[in-house]
């Protein structure tokens, strides 16, 4: 346990402490010398976005309902705290008991996004723990990881002892029984890694390799111990009605990115939007019924004190009881000011019904994606929505009050022209016509549009997973002419930021090689590097340099379809000759219907989509 009065000394200087004290409303407080498994989730960013995750609350309410396991949680410090607590030779510790993070039997990190990746290492750093799996002994914890950035988990694959593919509410207990059982007898970790690799979803780095060819493309991987899968298969829960769902959310003492209770409605999407990674990853698709969400819901509401429920899914308005969900739970909240809202829309979803239902409480912002500017690009990307939906939807909203819409863009979209880059503006300037256009007795409110684009970072497992990221300079060239075209004030035009992008393409698409990079850049004072504040592009090119690593060869090549991808020893359930034929059909201008309206072949074999709608 850490000094806790150099930890008070500490807390005295920094900006926010309560990101350090733990002691919230609804966390555990175990005695860690009585549990037999202890682990500590690791969100690898600053306290409030990770407690913004809802599978860190998942996770961390699972492992904790099994009364001889603790789990705590551990985030990466921010500047000031970091600053403070090597000065004063502070490890990095958990907030639950301020034991050291190395004393854990385990490590687990959530990897959401590639650009906390230096957060990771500098996690490592701080709780004393070697990089290298390689140099860490039976002393150290085991070093988990899981998450949506595990799909492709080579980047990472000298620094972590496993990688969980998939959805963890299931996979999790089981490895923690493992060790639970094999810490009975004569214990090795590797004995243990070699067991925990039998596990589906479960992939060991060390008992693999890769070798290359003289181009520098991937020849093979392959494994080093017999009996081995040359395949890893994600895992998915299969029924979530059944699924573990904690009763209770730990409230933070401060604001976070996401003050209000999640509901889960349902995993998968069936729209088949080519850029999404998220909806080919977490197929097929599987909802909740309304009356266990119901059930959640008042479990989550008298245990946490939140007044707003957040209805959350990749395609929240694809659920297929929404309207008698939100009417039940608006009646049932409606007295009590706790009220509803919905994450960014689907245009051709929107439901005036459902809007009339949430309204009742408050009006949430309304936002919007349609992604791209022009129906040609809005095909190619396969995301099936019109002009027309667009017009219909503000056009109901502001005769129901709203002023404010925001819409979503992306920039470096696979095939694009100049011409579909300015439908960016004419889209926002026709949401604004429509609102001016209104008598002026029937306007309400201050009216802003605010357009945002980020650039299109190909993704794993996506059909735009061979396709070439726009350069840097491609990338300024679209965004400025977007934004020197835009001259009314009611108009904001926000876009992200390139370099960034650039860098974060070369981790999504990368391969084993990347590690040294990765030290490099850590070495160098990269960390927090999703903050646009605090990203140093300087030091990532000289890190890139150092390491005689060429970005482009990651990012900016458009790859053969034969080519063997770094992630390609992973089964995400979707088949690869799928993935193939939506990459033709983009490039085509062709779109696939929603998977709803019948099979698409994608390869889940076990999608109830099969037989509810053929």
């Amino acid at each position: 346990m850490i000094n806790k009065l150099k930890l008070d000394k500490v807390l005295m200087k920094v900006e926010k402490p309560a990101r350090y004290i733990g002691m919230e409303k609804n966390s555990y407080k175990k005695d860690l010398n009585k549990v037999n498994v202890k682990f500590a989730f690791s969100f690898p960013d600053v306290y409030e976005v990770g407690m913004s995750h809802l599978g860190l609350q998942i996770i961390y309410n699972l492992i904790n309902s099994v009364e001889s396991f603790a789990c705590e949680r551990v985030f990466a410090p921010w500047v000031d705290m970091e600053r403070e607590m090597r000065k004063e030779g502070i490890p990095l510790y958990s907030l639950e008991s301020k034991e050291e993070v190395k004393n854990f039997d385990f490590l687990g990190f959530t990897l959401q996004y590639e650009m906390s990746y230096t957060n990771i290492l500098n996690i490592l750093d701080l709780s004393h723990i070697p990089f290298n799996s390689k140099d860490r002994d039976e002393s150290f914890p085991i070093i988990i990881a899981g998450g949506s950035c595990a799909y492709n988990p080579e980047p990472l694959a000298n620094f972590f002892d496993l990688f969980v593919i998939g959805e963890g509410e299931e996979v999790i207990l089981e490895l923690l029984n493992l060790y639970d059982e094999l810490k009975k007898g004569p214990y090795s970790k590797d004995s243990f890694l070699m067991e925990a690799s039998k596990i589906e979803g479960v992939y060991v780095p060390k008992f693999y390799n890769v070798s290359y060819n003289e181009d520098g493309t991937i020849n093979e991987m392959y494994p080093l111990v017999a009996n081995l899968p040359k395949v890893i298969n994600k895992r998915y829960v299969i029924d979530l009605d059944r699924m573990y769902t904690p009763d209770k959310l730990i409230v933070p003492y401060i604001d976070t990115v996401h003050d209000r209770i999640a509901l889960e409605l349902f995993r998968g999407c069936t729209r088949g939007c080519r850029f999404c990674q998220a909806g080919i990853l977490y197929r097929p698709i599987r909802e909740k019924s309304v009356e266990n969400l119901v059930k959640i819901s008042e479990n989550l509401v008298n245990n946490t004190g939140y007044d707003s429920i957040s209805l959350m899914s990749l395609s929240s308005c694809d659920y297929s009881q929404l309207l008698l969900l939100t009417k039940e739970l608006m009646r049932k909240y409606e007295d009590k000011k706790i009220g509803l809202s919905l994450p960014s829309l689907r245009l051709d979803s929107f439901s005036i019904d459902i809007l009339k239902e949430i309204e009742k409480v408050r009006k949430s912002g309304l936002t919007f994606a349609p992604e791209a500017g022009s129906q040609r690009l809005r095909d190619v990307i396969n995301k099936g929505v019109t002009e027309d939906d667009l017009v219909n939807a503000v056009t109901y909203a502001f005769e129901e009050g709203w002023s404010r819409v925001k819409l979503y863009f992306m920039i470096g979209l696979p095939t694009e022209t100049d011409e579909d880059i300015m439908g960016i503006k004419d889209l926002a300037y026709l949401v604004k016509d429509i609102f001016f256009n209104r008598p002026n007795e029937e306007r309400k409110g201050n009216f802003k549009v605010t357009a945002s684009a980020s650039c299109f970072v190909p993704k794993p497992f996506t059909p735009f997973q061979w396709y070439g990221q726009d350069t840097i300079d491609e990338f300024l060239r679209k965004i400025y002419m977007v934004k020197n075209s835009i001259k009314d004030k009611k108009v904001v035009f926000n876009y992200h930021d390139a370099d960034l992008s650039y860098i974060e393409a070369i981790f999504a698409r990368g391969d084993r090689r990347l590690s040294d990079l990765l030290v490099n850049a850590w070495r160098k004072g990269c960390k927090f590097d999703g903050w646009s504040d605090l990203f140093r592009y300087d030091l990532w090119l000289e890190a890139l340099e150092e390491s005689n690593i060429d970005g482009s060869f990651y990012a900016n090549r458009t790859r053969d379809i034969n080519e063997v991808l770094p992630w390609d020893f992973i089964n995400s359930g979707v088949s690869k000759e799928f993935l193939i034929r939506e990459y033709k059909n983009a490039i085509d201008g062709k779109t696939t219907d929603d998977c709803r309206n019948g099979c698409r072949a994608c390869g889940i074999t076990d999608c109830s989509m099969r037989g509810a709608y053929n």
